[in-house]
C-alpha cells in the first residue's frame, strides 16, 4: 500500500480552499483497489499548521513514510517556509513522488523554490513565464485577477484537452474513442506552467485552449524519475481536483464570484475521464 499525502498550503479556513474541499478526490483515491482487492493507497488529508512556523510534516517530509505528496498551493505567497520547501525538495531527491498545483496570478507562489517542480510554475511576480507574449489578460470576466489567468471555461463545466507529443501514461483512457484522456474540469483563470529549460526529465504532456482568446496553454508537465529526484506532475490549477469543479453542489468559498456551469453534470463522461486521470496519476507516481 502506498502512503499518500493530500496537503494544502493554508491553515484551515472554512471560507477558503481548505483540504475538505478536496474530499471527493480523497474518497476516489481511497476507493482504488490493488490486484488483491485491498486498498491501494493510505490517504492522509491535511492543511498546513500555523503559517508563522515551519509545518511539522512538510518541513520533515523527507523523514516520513509518505510515498507521494499531492500539494495544493492555495496560499497568497506565505504558504511554505524555507524549511518546508527544503523538506519537500529533499523528499523528492530521496525518490518521493509529487503532484504540485496552484492557480491564477500569484496564488500559490510559495512553491517556486521547490526543487525542479517549482521551476515549472510561473506567476505574476515570481518565476515569470519566459514567453512574454503570454503576459496579457486572458480571463476578462474577473477584473481583479491579472495574468496568468487562462480561461478554459466556467467552474462546473469541462474543457476539451489536447495530448502533446507521445501520449504519456497518465493520459491513457481505454474507454475513450481516442484511447486517451479528452476532458478535464474547466476553470475561469488557470495558471501558467512549462517544462523548465535544461531539465531533460520534464516535458509538457497536456494542453488546453482559452475560450476567451483562443490561446493554447499548458495543463500538465510530467517529470520522469531522474538522478535529481522522483516522478512529478506540475498542474496548471488545483481546480482540476476540487470538489466544486467536479460537482458544483459541493459549494465554494464566498469570494468565488463567477457564475458556475453545469456541463460536468450533463456530460458524465467528462467526470469519468477526470477520475481516470486521477487514478492514472496516482499509479504513475507510484511507479506502476
Amino acid at each position: 500500500m502506498k502512503n499518500l499525502l493530500l496537503q494544502t498550503t493554508i491553515e484551515h479556513d472554512e471560507d477558503d480552499w481548505h483540504i475538505g474541499r478536496f474530499g471527493h478526490l480523497k474518497a476516489l483515491l481511497e476507493g482504488i483497489r490493488d490486484e488483491n482487492g485491498d486498498p491501494a493507497y493510505r490517504v492522509t488529508a491535511r492543511n498546513r499548521g500555523a503559517v508563522t512556523a515551519d509545518d511539522e510534516i512538510l518541513s520533515h517530509l523527507h523523514e516520513t513514510d509518505f510515498d507521494q505528496l499531492w500539494l495544493f498551493a492555495v496560499d497568497v505567497g506565505n504558504g511554505l517556509t524555507a524549511a518546508d520547501c527544503d523538506g519537500i525538495s529533499q523528499f523528492r531527491r530521496n525518490g518521493g513522488a509529487m503532484l504540485v498545483t496552484r492557480d491564477h496570478m500569484d496564488l500559490g507562489c510559495s512553491i517556486c523554490t521547490l526543487g525542479g517542480v517549482g521551476a515549472a510554475h510561473h506567476f505574476h511576480t515570481h518565476n515569470l513565464d519566459p514567453d512574454t507574449s503570454r503576459h496579457c489578460i486572458d480571463d476578462r470576466e474577473t477584473s481583479a485577477i491579472s495574468w496568468p489567468n487562462y480561461h478554459s471555461g466556467a467552474n462546473g463545466d469541462y474543457q476539451d484537452v489536447e495530448v502533446v507529443g507521445t501520449p504519456h501514461p497518465v493520459l491513457h483512457d481505454p474507454e475513450s474513442p481516442t484511447g486517451h484522456i479528452r476532458f478535464l474540469p474547466s476553470h475561469p483563470h488557470e495558471g501558467a506552467i512549462s517544462a523548465p529549460p535544461g531539465d531533460a526529465s520534464s516535458r509538457v504532456i497536456l494542453r488546453g485552449r482559452s475560450l476567451t482568446t483562443g490561446r493554447d496553454f499548458n495543463l500538465a508537465v510530467a517529470f520522469e524519475r531522474s538522478p535529481d529526484g522522483g516522478r512529478a506532475i506540475a498542474q496548471s490549477t488545483f481546480h482540476h481536483f476540487a470538489d466544486y469543479n467536479w460537482d458544483i453542489g459541493a459549494g465554494c468559498p464566498s469570494f468565488v464570484s463567477e457564475a458556475p456551469g453545469d456541463r460536468m453534470a450533463r456530460h458524465p463522461d467528462a467526470l469519468r475521464a477526470t477520475h481516470r486521470y486521477v487514478r492514472n496519476v496516482a499509479s504513475w507516481l507510484g511507479g506502476s
